[in-house]
């Protein structure tokens, strides 16, 4: 229990420090001696560019990594995620069609389709998915993949149609660059979306071990499922629409924090809010400085050292002895949860 807390409060500490840091860190000079003396200029550039774009950075952080865990424990799969569900590709779907039928539309505008589509993607992904009879962990993230790469492609053939691939480009790879007051407040939906989260969490816990065990303890399955699918689709949507696709920070922070907490949300979901934040926030910064003065989108950073960490992840689980991962069958949730070759659930 100690050691569990010990681990919240390193996250918490860290993200503090980084945040604070990454407030200085630009190709314009910022101090905190211009700051204190009144500097308009040093202020103007704290308000309308750093600090936004920090609350961005967080939001993004926790929103992404607790919309995958949701998913994960709705599904009971630890490759589920809003890229292996679909739910990123639907919500640059409902961008485009945006920008087609309603092209003077304003951000919230265009949020509105992103939501729509984005729910219903992430909806026809589970529905199909519990109509398969046989499964397993590996089967259910590629049928993902290739819905989402189908939409994907409907997606790339009406914005060459229509002449619209530079408009949409913005939010096909994510970044930062463009965060500023006024243009990124959409993503604050993440806020009460995250708190229906965590007050929702142990129905999640319970849904997740499938139709029949929720059904005894009289938690009403159908419902739950898709509020929380509601839930991590509208985390995603906003994102999205304010700094773009940002790929894996809802398949690899999840199954990093489990590595330490365990698979049940409610024990997992602050540490996996704050060390998003804080994978988010460090991405961020080295994007703002590899190659300085220039910037790198924060999507290529996440991409690279996420599939790295992920990869270490798999070796540890095989050094540890957790080999061979077999199938338990459950209820008619999305999928069977992954075992170990002890039984031990992933």
């Amino acid at each position: 229990m100690l050691r569990n807390h010990l681990f919240t409060v390193l996250l918490a500490v860290l993200l503090a420090v980084l945040s604070v840091f990454s407030l200085f860190v630009g190709v314009i000079d910022l101090n905190l001696s211009a700051i204190f003396s009144g500097d308009l200029e040093a202020l103007e550039l704290l308000l309308i560019s750093r600090l936004p774009r920090l609350l961005a950075i967080l939001c993004t952080g926790v929103g992404m990594s607790v919309a995958g865990l949701i998913m994960q424990q709705l599904c009971m799969n630890k490759f589920v995620s809003p890229t292996t569900g679909a739910t990123i590709s639907s919500a640059q779907f409902g961008i485009l069609l945006a920008l087609l039928f309603m092209p003077g539309s304003t951000l919230w505008g265009r949020a509105l389709f992103a939501f729509t589509t984005a729910v219903l993607g992430t909806w026809i992904f589970v529905w199909f998915i519990q109509r398969i009879q046989f499964k397993d962990v590996v089967m259910v993230p590629l049928v993902g993949i290739m819905f989402g790469n189908v939409i994907g492609g409907i997606t790339n053939y009406l914005a060459y149609k229509y002449e619209m691939t530079q408009a949409l480009s913005s939010w096909l790879v994510g970044h930062f660059s463009l965060v500023l007051r006024g243009r990124y407040e959409l993503v604050y939906l993440v806020v009460p979306l995250v708190i229906l989260a965590f007050v929702f969490a142990n129905h999640f816990n319970i849904v997740g071990m499938g139709k029949d065990f929720s059904k005894n303890l009289g938690v009403p399955y159908n419902l739950v499922l898709f509020m929380g699918l509601t839930i991590a689709a509208m985390i995603t949507a906003s994102v999205v629409v304010v700094v773009g696709s940002i790929s894996y920070i809802g398949l690899i922070v999840p199954n990093v924090v489990a590595m330490f907490k365990g698979d049940k949300i409610r024990g997992t979901l602050v540490d996996t809010a704050l060390f998003g934040a804080v994978f988010v926030l460090v991405c961020d910064m080295i994007g703002r400085v590899v190659i300085f003065p220039y910037e790198l989108p924060i999507e290529l950073i996440v991409g690279i050292l996420g599939s790295l960490l992920f990869i270490g992840l798999l070796f540890y689980r095989l050094r540890h002895g957790r080999k061979a991962i077999r199938l338990k069958p459950m209820g008619s949730g999305c999928a069977t949860p992954p075992t170990t070759a002890g039984g031990e659930t992933i």
